[in-house]
């Protein structure tokens, strides 16, 4: 996709490798840039570690082996959320989902909690959402995902899940205050 700078158009680094044929560079990149994102919208689509890390690989070979065929529409961070969106989807079909792994959270450096018992705050916080997140409706899950750890545009989305944008905004909308609902009966019942 090209961006503007003033008045000088400059193309996206990995889009300059995907023409030049470089497409193990451009996947490279793909990795260092865009995989954490990838990795993290993963977990929160599957709920498990292990799965996530799994289906991040997949998604990173997939982009390789469908690199010559991208054609450069949109963003390639859509268009990688778009292949983890279908991995994703695969792995709960199989039913991986069912199986219980032992969910870990794990932090940036900065935010480490200092002592013991802010970090079983932290913990407990991160399982109520994950849990929070597992009550919704798959598409609802789906639409905050990809807009608030994906950091997708709406539009973005609608395009990943073949709807039209104000579709991706409801169903954000909706997961949101179902979210909300969720965490605070919780809080209050806890």
């Amino acid at each position: 996709m090209l961006a503007r700078i003033g008045r000088v158009v400059a193309r996206d680094p990995i889009e300059e490798l995907v023409a030049e044929g470089k497409h193990r560079d451009a996947v490279a990149m793909c990795v260092r840039e865009h995989g954490p994102a990838v990795g993290r919208l993963c977990m929160a689509l599957l709920g498990s570690q292990p799965d996530a890390e799994e289906v991040l690989q997949e998604t990173m070979l997939a982009a390789f082996a469908q690199m010559a065929s991208w054609r450069g529409e949109g963003s390639v961070r859509a268009w990688l959320f778009g292949i983890a969106r279908r991995q994703c989807a695969r792995r709960f079909e199989q039913g991986a989902r069912e199986r219980r792994h032992h969910l870990r959270v794990v932090p940036d450096a900065a935010s480490l909690p200092q002592s013991p018992a802010v970090s079983v705050v932290v913990m407990r916080r991160a399982e109520a959402v994950r849990a929070a997140l597992g009550e919704l409706k798959p598409s609802e899950r789906e639409a905050l995902v990809l807009h608030y750890q994906g950091e997708l545009s709406f539009r973005e989305i609608a395009e990943l899940c073949g709807i039209d944008e104000a579709a991706a905004r409801k169903r954000a909308s909706r997961g949101l205050a179902r979210l909300r609902r969720t965490l605070t009966t919780d809080a209050v019942e806890g």
